[in-house]
């Protein structure tokens, strides 16, 4: 019997070599090279592998196909994040941590898809119909409408898929799914990219929109090769923290909508409730007369939003200032205090610095950089912002305000004056 060959692979970037190495020579990672055995033949592909013949080259113009409308779910964020609603025969990622709703989200996507009239399977290799069945009580009876199965086998749920013929099939997880055609565990760096790759295929060649859960790793990334962020066709990413109520689905990878667009949800006794206007939802607890407090617009996607940022600059207690950021890059953070000691004159040498974004909201546009000045700047002086005060501009290294300047606009018939359409302030101005 001839011996199984095996070789090393990278968890974090797929990359393959045939003896081990400390560096991972594809993405520069340490110590992320497993030993894996390779597969005893070559897995078939496209229509190689269903109908025996050769895809023929044609021309675009020449592609004949009925136009699909979008399929909406009942959930107005969720589809707003997608580019608005399902797309058939599409392959959706969505990771996040665990225990943040993943499940929930999805189980309540399909039980909208029920309701509109799309058949669903629902496959879990996590957990036990009992355990799904409670879950889909809580989210009322639409979900009981849900077909479920658990397996593990991806040659099981396909044949299974092919019986149903469900509009829309959703996988819960991709590392816990595995094909007898490939050697290893579930999970592991050659299951994964081909179970993914499989499921691409089934998705395009009979029109079904296939959703995937998948495990994140600590850094915050989908577990498993890189490659698997390349065959689907969305990315989203569910982020929460179990001291809020809310969740925020983002989108880092969309080819049927824009990138980068969000959504907000609440999570109550009975799902998942979107958020049509978030900015309330951010602004709903703002506190009144204390300092180091400032409101940013910021875009994500093409959404407005308005976020508080809060500062606390308190004299050192240990030997080297504390630099504490959430929602804001360290770095960018470490430039803005350079320009206001040089440029303003505020000494932060002695102080230890905490900066949040309130929210669990990401500040990535240079634009927040004049409301994180501000919030600096009234914690250092100990003097409040004014309450009717947005601030929307970058600040560059020479201490002066760019793209926009500094917004100071007064709130007035329930609405922030000189921003987007469709930012509209809460309660208690903006």
């Amino acid at each position: 019997m001839a011996k199984l060959r095996t070789a090393f692979f990278c968890g974090e970037c797929g990359h393959e070599t045939i003896r081990w190495q400390g560096r991972c020579p594809g993405c520069g990672a340490w110590n992320t090279l497993v030993e894996e055995p390779v597969s005893r033949k070559r897995p078939l592909a496209g229509r190689e592998a269903r109908r025996g013949e050769p895809a023929v080259p044609v021309r675009l113009a020449e592609v004949e196909g009925p136009e699909t409308s979008r399929w909406r779910t009942g959930l107005d964020e969720f589809d707003f994040v997608l580019g608005g609603g399902v797309v058939p025969g599409s392959l959706v990622l969505i990771g996040g941590e665990p225990g943040i709703g993943k499940s929930t989200l999805l189980l309540q996507v399909a039980a909208g898809l029920e309701a509109a009239g799309h058949r669903t399977l629902y496959v879990s290799g996590e957990e036990s119909p009992a355990q799904v069945r409670l879950r889909a009580a809580r989210l009322g009876p639409g979900a009981g409408e849900v077909s479920f199965l658990s397996e593990t086998d991806l040659d099981a749920v396909l044949r299974r898929s092919e019986e149903l013929r469900p509009a829309a099939l959703f996988v819960d997880s991709i590392q816990t799914v595995y094909t007898s055609e490939l050697e290893g565990a579930p999970g592991n760096v050659g299951q994964v990219r081909e179970c993914a790759a499989r499921l691409q295929r089934y998705a395009k060649e009979g029109n079904v929109a296939v959703f995937l859960v998948g495990h994140v790793t600590k850094g915050g990334t989908v577990a498993g090769p890189k490659t698997l962020e390349h065959i689907v066709d969305t990315v989203l990413y569910f982020e929460g923290t179990g001291s809020l109520d809310h969740r925020v689905l983002r989108a880092t990878k969309n080819r049927f909508g824009g990138a980068d667009e969000i959504g907000v949800f609440r999570m109550t006794a009975g799902g998942l409730v979107p958020v049509p206007n978030p900015s309330e939802l951010f602004l709903r607890e703002r506190t009144q007369g204390v300092s180091g407090a400032a409101v940013v617009a910021t875009i994500e996607g093409t959404r407005p939003l308005l976020v508080e940022v809060q500062a606390l600059c308190t004299k050192g207690s240990y030997g080297a200032p504390q630099r504490v950021t959430t929602g804001f890059d360290r770095q960018r953070l470490a430039l803005l205090l350079a320009v206001l000691e040089k440029r303003a004159g505020l000494a932060f040498g002695q102080l230890d610095v905490f900066l949040n974004v309130v929210g669990g909201v990401r500040l990535v546009e240079p634009a927040a950089d004049l409301a994180v000045v501000a919030a600096l700047g009234s914690s250092v002086f100990d003097r409040e912002v004014p309450g009717d005060a947005v601030f929307l501009g970058e600040v560059g290294r020479g201490g002066r305000a760019a793209g926009g300047g500094a917004g100071g606009a007064a709130a007035g018939g329930g609405r922030a004056h000189g921003f987007p359409a469709g930012v509209r302030a809460p309660a208690g101005g903006a």
